[in-house]
């Protein structure tokens, strides 16, 4: 028995999710958690299907992938040993976004949900690790979407007639579409449209960053977060946002300050993710006015 626990401490202590996990916590995780073998070629779950399990993979290798509303499927990963999956289903709430299926004999650590959202709850460094995982995860899957995308709908070269033609209507039907969707790209600044998120100018956030008392959150997503960013800022990616609010701001206090940035080419982040906050009541959310370039351009402190 002892052996046994042992190899599934080991096992447990490969995945990243549970990197850098103390011993005894493992210890934990290896009494309730179930093994399963899964011959080759069974479905592990279908998309639709309700979340309920969390799988660490011991051996095998498993493929996800999704169903489109035509019945086109698009492999999106192969995952082997010491990866995880059905995370996502869990954490938001949400049926199964996707296929599993085992491309050999698998065996499987299983992981319920009861016992997962215990798990999150106990230790927050797994909800980070997560969250990392997470974002990798959605940045690839939606590559390998508009990929496969790209690749159906490819076709023939086109006249310079037709290209001007094709690119005119695409700018109507864009002018159209903002107009009549708030959620479409802003083609003008929101503070020319409606009311603005409230700003702050860099000599103020500086001076708040100093004080200490500030949040600084980013609101790009997480590849651009990585290359860089305000010192000490938390990232909140804004397909992520409900996740990582429960996680990181849930239970905060609702009258700290917190200031934004995340301004892109053809995004505003920033306000978007701000406008989120505020209707969760925190109020005393502004938006950092001249974004990362301007704090970096000023030298104030950066990371990596």
């Amino acid at each position: 028995m002892t052996t046994n626990k042992n190899g599934r401490i080991a096992r447990l202590s490969e995945c990243s999710v549970f990197a850098n996990m103390p011993e005894d916590m493992l210890l934990e995780l290896a009494k309730i958690a179930q093994e399963k073998v899964v011959p080759a070629r069974t479905i592990i779950f279908r998309q639709g299907d309700p979340g309920d399990s969390f799988y660490i993979i011991n051996s095998g290798e498993v493929t996800v992938f999704r169903k489109g509303k035509e019945g086109v499927e698009t492999e999106l990963a192969r995952l082997g040993t010491g990866e995880s999956f059905g995370e996502m289903a869990l954490l938001t709430g949400e049926p199964r976004s996707g296929y599993v299926e085992a491309i050999e004999e698998t065996r499987l650590t299983v992981i319920s949900k009861d016992q997962f959202d215990r798990i999150l709850k106990d230790y927050p460094l797994v909800s980070r690790n997560l969250v990392k995982q997470l974002s990798g995860r959605l940045l690839r899957d939606d590559l390998r979407l508009e990929e496969e995308t790209e690749r159906r709908l490819r076709v023939p070269a086109l006249s310079w007639f037709d290209l001007l033609a094709i690119l005119s209507l695409s700018l109507l039907f864009g002018i159209i579409f903002n107009l009549s969707n708030p959620n479409g790209i802003k083609l003008v600044p929101k503070s020319w449209s409606g009311e603005a998120v409230s700003t702050v100018s860099l000599s103020e956030a500086m001076k708040k960053y100093s004080e200490g008392n500030t949040l600084f959150v980013d609101a790009r997503p997480s590849s651009f977060f990585e290359q860089r960013h305000i010192k000490g800022a938390i990232n909140f990616p804004l397909a992520l946002f409900d996740i990582i609010y429960m996680m990181e701001l849930s239970e905060a206090d609702r009258e700290k300050e917190i200031i934004l940035y995340g301004k892109t080419i053809s995004r505003l982040y920033d306000e978007q993710v701000a406008r989120k906050l505020i209707i969760r009541g925190h109020k005393n959310t502004r938006v950092l006015s001249d974004g990362l370039s301007g704090w970096v351009k000023s030298g104030y402190p950066v990371e990596p």
